[in-house]
């Protein structure tokens, strides 16, 4: 991809618009395979996963030196708790990119946007880049602008369903209405799902189980990196107009017999 359309993040550019995660896989040897294979550059981790006194059974041995690390705070269930792992990720040698999520609904996995707005507040005066995970609500978006986000991570469905783009009129909203990346976060199941939300406008995509869960899941990887190249190429493209009608695409009139005479 042209580097003039690299996605700006904090400070930094990246050329993939694929974010991938670190769960659910059968061995995490698979992660440098899903790597290379989506194209992916950003990759979160949960910080409960990184054991940094363990010798053998360190997640981060099979992350690429060369990938940007985002933890997250998954296991969070307000914004004291999601600080305190934020802060414990960058002291472990994580950087300072940090995924907010704040869940205390234990049966839908929904995000906390009042805590999530608190901790964003919190940690970005604290030099970190935030990137919080939210339900896609307008009013939380603009609050987590003020509060010093880097970006806006709306969920497509709820979290692990590979149910797609459910929430996609409200993730439209925000594409049209925050002056932040939106990465659709959460839900996406098929690859045609991150072309689609990449259509509409999103800066980026994450996904997880829908690679994870495949069964072939570095071919997956390689799938769901194409199609968000795709739909954001097309999104740069300019998509046609919709029409409720049929509107020809070659001329309805000048046949031959018409020009017997």
């Amino acid at each position: 991809m042209d580097m003039k359309d690299g996605l700006r993040i904090g400070n930094v550019e990246l050329e993939s618009r694929l974010f991938t995660g670190t769960g659910k896989y059968g061995a995490d040897s698979l992660i440098p395979e899903i790597i290379k294979a989506s194209g992916s550059q950003v990759i979160t981790v949960a910080l409960r996963r990184i054991d940094m006194a363990s010798a053998e059974n360190n997640i981060l041995d099979n992350i690429p030196k060369n990938i940007r690390l985002l933890p997250n705070t998954s296991g969070a269930r307000n914004a004291e708790e999601a600080v305190r792992i934020a802060k414990l990720a960058r002291a472990a040698g994580c950087g300072n990119w940090i995924k907010i999520e704040v869940i205390s609904d234990n049966k839908y996995l929904l995000p906390d946007g009042y805590e999530t707005v608190r901790a964003t507040e919190i940690l970005a005066k604290d030099g970190f880049v935030v990137l919080p995970y939210i339900s896609p609500d307008l009013m939380v978006a603009r609050a987590l602008v003020n509060a010093g986000a880097a970006t806006v991570m709306p969920l497509g469905a709820p979290i692990g369903s590979n149910r797609g783009l459910q929430t996609r009129e409200l993730i439209r909203i925000l594409i049209d209405e925050i002056d932040l990346p939106i990465v659709v976060d959460a839900g996406i199941g098929a690859p045609s799902q991150a072309c689609e939300a990449m259509e509409m406008g999103a800066a980026a995509c994450l996904v997880n189980t829908a690679i994870a869960g495949a069964s072939d899941p570095v071919s997956m990887a390689k799938a769901f990196g194409q199609a968000v190249k795709a739909g954001r190429e097309a999104y740069l493209a300019g998509l046609g107009a919709i029409s409720m009608q049929g509107i020809a695409s070659s001329p309805l009139t000048g046949f031959l017999h018409e020009n017997e005479h």
